[in-house]
């Protein structure tokens, strides 16, 4: 087949391969608190393993030791932070409440 008559084609565009974020070295566990700690996001919750950028297996390990290092108590379910601080403004009566007529 001639090439004026192949289809046409979208040039290959040259990109930087993304280094994976677990090196070959990492182990995946729940006591490695500073590898977990970059899968979760501000709110605490598991980031997804498109954002991630890991293999299906590294994200069930990740996933996995998350979820075993909230059970141990090791990380929280969820970060309230922003929460707290919102309660802690404000102001508590600590008399007896009476009713209004």
């Amino acid at each position: 087949m001639d090439k004026s008559k192949q289809p046409f084609r979208k040039s290959k565009r040259s990109f930087r391969r993304r280094l994976p974020p677990i090196g070959s070295g990492d182990r995946i566990d729940y006591r490695n608190m500073s590898l977990i700690s970059r899968f979760l996001s501000e709110q605490g919750k598991i980031l997804s393993r498109r954002t991630n950028r890991l293999t299906l297996k590294q994200q069930r390990l990740i996933t996995i030791a998350i979820k075993q290092a909230r059970i141990l108590s090791l990380l929280p379910f969820r970060n309230n932070e922003k929460q707290l601080e919102r309660v802690e403004s404000i102001p508590r009566t600590t008399g007896p409440r009476t009713k209004k007529k």
